[in-house]
């Protein structure tokens, strides 16, 4: 319960049925929670930024298509949140139709923009003939398929009784194994307490393009051992030429190293966006250089007063 007693409110891409409920409901005390189920992304996201929701899950990047760029995009530059969390799920499509449909009588397959290409071949060697419609989630298809508007839907098999749908065929992919990574958002909040297993996330933004400006930005994390995991350039909007970059890097902001590394880009760039430390979902520790340990931050520090002081 909230402060005032109600139950926790999670804002997610509805309707229900879709990947993003899913892994909302590995929450913990998430299925006991109040559901917000929303039509796009950044109807998600204004949902908890007006506090009509305390939580919001949304997709990030998938292991086969990579950046969800409406999530990037509005975090970016829209008005802050932050993330405190993530959740890998992995994702296998089923093929939905309304009972007594056959693979010779779709002519029509809908889903999520992000869902088609992850099942292309897929659907070139079983459903040749048939043309792809976008929704704006699979659940969304699998809804349109059941009120007679489209033959087929790709969707998660568990959205088939929701919408009074059979699973004509399933765990349908091009590529074994596919993941998608969810982020766990709140509004701007002090970050959840160190790990020994987090990722942090920021938007740069270049002030001015020069050579090297990007080279300028990767020293900042190169030469304290801070390794990347996802380096995203989007534009800006304010012309062309004008890029922000996402990243994502291993280390929480209260380890010396990041710490550092973010005071050395807020000096490079033009701003900096701090989005969030949380803890990994894959709960990997991360190698630390020699020399990039806190302490030896400490022991530099403590050997650069005593220089100052006069007092070696």
């Amino acid at each position: 319960m909230t402060a005032d007693d109600r139950p926790e409110r999670y804002a997610y891409l509805g309707p229900r049925g879709t990947f993003t409920e899913a892994a909302l409901l590995t929450l913990p005390g998430a299925a006991e929670a109040e559901h917000l189920p929303l039509a796009t992304v950044p109807a998600v996201l204004d949902a908890l930024r007006r506090e009509e929701a305390d939580t919001a899950v949304v997709a990030l990047e998938n292991s086969v298509e990579g950046s969800v760029p409406t999530t990037l995009d509005e975090l970016a530059t829209g008005e802050p949140l932050n993330i405190v969390g993530e959740i890998h799920l992995p994702v296998s499509f089923a093929l939905l139709v309304r009972p007594g449909t056959g693979l010779a009588d779709i002519k029509t397959v809908a889903s999520h923009p992000i869902a088609q290409p992850q099942c292309r071949r897929w659907l070139l060697d079983n459903v040749p003939d048939a043309e792809w419609r976008a929704a704006t989630s699979n659940a969304e298809a699998a809804q349109h398929v059941a009120d007679g508007h489209y033959d087929a839907a790709l969707a998660g098999s568990f959205a088939a009784s929701r919408y009074g749908l059979s699973v004509l065929a399933e765990d349908i992919h091009d590529v074994a194994d596919a993941v998608t990574r969810f982020v766990v958002l709140h509004r701007p909040c002090p970050p959840p307490a160190p790990t020994g297993m987090d990722k942090t996330t920021i938007v740069a933004f270049i002030g001015e393009d020069h050579p090297g400006a990007l080279l300028e930005i990767l020293t900042e994390f190169s030469v304290r051992g801070i390794n990347l995991t996802l380096i995203q350039s989007r534009p800006t909007g304010a012309g062309l030429g004008s890029y922000l970059f996402w990243l994502d890097f291993e280390g929480h902001v209260a380890d010396a190293r990041v710490a550092e590394a973010l005071m050395g880009l807020r000096r490079v760039c033009a701003d900096v966006r701090f989005v969030g430390s949380y803890p990994r979902a894959d709960q990997v520790r991360p190698a630390i250089r020699r020399g990039t340990h806190d302490k030896d931050f400490t022991e530099a520090a403590t050997w650069l007063t005593s220089i100052r002081t006069g007092r070696p």
